[in-house]
């Protein structure tokens, strides 16, 4: 039995060595589970905007992510985890908020990106590329979706699709990578993809981008800008994420490089090529600030300082010791080409306290610009020029109140037991307890789930979580057990 011994204090060895290179080496994973606790009120009390502007609450909608306006005024925002799409109705009442909220298509497999080209809605899931009939005048659509590509990479790190039109009529499709950092073995991971609107004409575009999930054309030069996420486990301040100038043909560096074509310690050695003819970024955002969506601002109701300048949401850091990022920055070039960083949207981290993780932004017909919080479950709306506007109390109500201990007394006792059992199970088995151990020492402590979640919310948030938790191998009935489970140990009072 001596060989049971070694292996369990190898075990223990390498567990603690993992411990302590996540903590002093790596830095803690240090991100939001689940949505924000602060009412809307605390919300729009903390955010701060640039002399001349005002914030407003446009509305709220579960898990919103890349907002995209229809000529007749319509919002539509991308719900990726909830398999869905929904349309924010125009604000006919001029109270700066949307007039309604309703699902606009759903049973779609992670829907995130979504543009319109000639009477179509195009959607962009994790799996595949489809369309559908729309009307601009009444925002729904008509006929039936369509699947014009299957078979993309899907599933693994950077799942969601990012997908717009240019001035050429073809379809761009941002596909992330599988991996914080590897050579993908589908070279459309890590790539911005180039399709005819038909879905045919497949080709690979740009390379190197291990997850631009936010890109648009510069009104000043026509040329793609295209953030991008940093890769993870290289301490605290390194490396930083990016802003890049994406042209076809062209390689952005990773896995091979970071920043300005620095080696990466994995995969730098013996492609020292690759990485010399890389292209190095226009501009360099804060290590792990995971900047997302982004727009260029166009019309006149912005001042003259930000005219073609980009507005850029900062999803913020997990692979940090303290917190950073979460903010929406504007970004604004000089007559030398050199890009500088301004807050544009802030007060969403106070004292290493996260209410709230910006990821997409657009311009609407108005010019205000609209930002997607998909932690708070919120669209946000800035104006130049107007009033400040207070968050209607009927807007604080309208999240979900979940009586958790209510639902799983419903549940038939043998039931209960049985699922509870096997939820126990599945969190030993993936280790969850070394990320959410009850002490402190824990990279992620659990609390009052039962207050944000209920079976089937939390269950559906197992199977596509936020970053950095990993997407295990587990099916429906296992999923549903672990968040039995979870929220019986951690029902909140």
């Amino acid at each position: 039995m001596k060989w049971l011994g070694y292996l369990l204090g190898a075990i223990v060895i390498v567990a603690i060595g993992l411990f302590i290179f996540v903590k002093v080496y790596v830095g803690s994973v240090n991100v939001p589970f689940g949505e924000s606790d602060a009412d809307l009120a605390t919300i729009q009390s903390r955010l701060v905007v640039p002399a001349g502007f005002s914030v407003g609450v446009y509305g709220k909608v579960a898990n919103a992510r890349v907002l995209r306006f229809s000529r007749g005024g319509h919002l539509l925002v991308a719900n990726p985890n909830n398999n869905q799409i929904t349309v924010m109705q125009p604000d006919t009442d001029g109270d700066g908020m949307a007039d309604g909220v309703t699902i606009l298509i759903d049973q779609l497999s992670g829907p995130n990106g979504i543009d319109f080209f000639e009477g179509w809605l195009y959607i962009a899931e994790t799996d595949a590329i489809g369309r559908i009939g729309f009307d601009h005048e009444t925002g729904r659509t008509t006929g039936e979706y369509e699947r014009l590509v299957t078979g993309l990479p899907a599933g693994e790190n950077h799942w969601k699709k990012t997908l717009r039109f240019g001035a050429d009529n073809l379809m761009y499709v941002a596909m992330g990578s599988s991996c914080n950092v590897c050579i993908e073995a589908d070279k459309r991971r890590g790539s911005l993809v180039r399709y005819l609107p038909d879905g045919s004409g497949e080709e690979l575009f740009a390379e190197g981008l291990r997850n631009s999930a936010g890109f648009d054309w510069s009104p000043a030069d026509g040329e793609i800008y295209a953030t991008d996420n940093g890769r993870d486990l290289l301490g605290d301040d390194f490396p930083p994420c990016e802003l890049n100038l994406v042209r076809q043909g062209q390689h952005y560096g990773w896995p091979y490089a970071n920043g300005a074509k620095i080696p990466d310690p994995d995969f730098g050695a013996g492609n020292e090529a690759i990485i010399e003819a890389s292209i190095a970024p226009t501009f360099e955002f804060r290590a792990h600030n995971a900047p997302l969506g982004m727009e260029f601002v166009r019309g006149d109701a912005f001042p003259a300082e930000y005219q073609n300048a980009a507005i850029v949401a900062l999803h913020g850091s997990w692979n940090r010791s303290n917190k950073d990022g979460y903010k929406v920055v504007s970004l604004h070039w000089d007559e030398t080409g050199e890009v500088s960083e301004r807050d544009f949207l802030s007060g969403f981290l106070k004292n290493d306290q996260t209410i709230g993780r910006p990821a997409e932004v657009t311009q609407g017909p108005d010019g205000a610009f609209y930002i997607a919080d998909d932690y708070a479950n919120v669209v946000y709306r800035v104006a130049y020029g107007e009033a400040p506007r207070k968050a209607a109390a009927a807007l604080v109500t309208t999240a979900p109140v979940y009586n958790i201990e209510q639902s799983l007394a419903d549940l038939d006792p043998a039931a209960l037991s049985t699922a509870k059992l096997a939820g126990e199970q599945i969190y030993n088995q993936f280790q969850c307890v070394g990320c959410h151990a009850d002490n402190n020492n824990a990279l992620k402590k659990l609390e009052n789930l039962g207050q944000k979640y209920d079976i089937a919310s939390l269950a559906a948030y197992l199977k596509r979580p936020t970053a950095p938790m990993p997407v295990y191998p587990l099916s429906d009935e296992q999923r549903e057990n672990l968040a039995i489970y979870m929220l019986s140990r951690y029902p909140g009072s």
